[in-house]
């Protein structure tokens, strides 16, 4: 019991230690130790994104979950933790199936608690003449447009400019799904992982803030193969990363000469 109450001190004020000052910015607030209904800060530039776990009440911005507050330039703050399901956020990038067809609109499975809603028209160049191709069982990547705690969450296949900016259905390829702490590791501008892939075969990702990427190349075998080094990626550093890359590469290599 005696040693159980140490470590719980020691956390408490590891914690503390860790904790943002109230009232400060954003930016000062990063790396820090918060829990649900802590004031993180206060915002001072109104350009700035408020990522998963964050939300604005007035003049603060508001711990929602648990975790550690990140950044991910230049002005996107969200709080890194290890929830397993995943809870919607405008803006976000998602990659969904589609699983029902509700006259004008369908519903698409983003590993939320509730199915998002995907209209036929939010898609570059449709229009009730010229509409998609969508079917059950269609993948397509998206941006989050409404999250609200009262409503179903809704997604669309163009950015703010109405643009296909990269959004759309995604074809052939193959979908798979990490931890969501992983998927925004997999974001970053540089990756040594996606480069070590890269080096040695050309391939298609899109990665979901939703815990999913999919991958596609020039043959089955190869996109299988990205993805197994993707998914053993997860636990590594980028250093391991590479390594398992190249070790992964190789054995492919030896069996194909053999």
């Amino acid at each position: 019991t005696q040693s159980t109450w140490g470590y719980s001190f020691q956390f408490i004020f590891m914690a503390a230690q860790t904790a943002p000052k109230t009232g400060g910015s954003l930016r000062d607030a990063v790396g820090a130790v918060v829990c649900p209904g802590d004031v993180v800060a206060r915002i001072d530039d109104a350009r700035v994104a408020l990522g998963s776990g964050l939300r604005q009440d007035g003049e603060f911005v508001v711990a929602s979950v648990a975790g550690v507050v990140r950044l991910r330039a230049p002005r996107h703050f969200w709080i890194e933790n290890r929830q397993k399901r995943y809870v919607p956020v405008v803006e976000d990038m998602v990659i969904g199936v589609v699983t029902q067809k509700m006259g004008e609109n369908f519903k698409v499975d983003i590993g939320s608690a509730f199915a998002a809603t995907l209209n036929s028209l939010a898609f570059e160049g449709a229009s009730k003449r010229n509409r998609p191709n969508v079917r059950v069982g269609t993948v397509v990547y998206a941006r989050v447009v409404l999250a609200n705690k009262d409503m179903e969450p809704e997604i669309s296949c163009m950015d703010a400019t109405l643009h296909s900016g990269g959004f759309g259905i995604l074809a052939d390829g193959f979908v798979s799904e990490c931890s969501i702490t992983f998927a925004r590791r997999l974001f970053a501008p540089q990756s040594a992982l996606l480069d070590a892939i890269g080096m040695r075969l050309p391939y298609e990702l899109a990665v979901g803030a939703n815990g999913r990427f999919w991958v596609n190349s020039t043959s089955a075998v190869n996109t299988i193969l990205i993805t197994n080094a993707v998914l053993n990626a997860e636990p590594l550093d980028d250093e391991q990363a590479v390594r398992m890359v190249e070790r992964l590469f190789a054995g492919v290599s030896r069996e194909r000469d053999a």
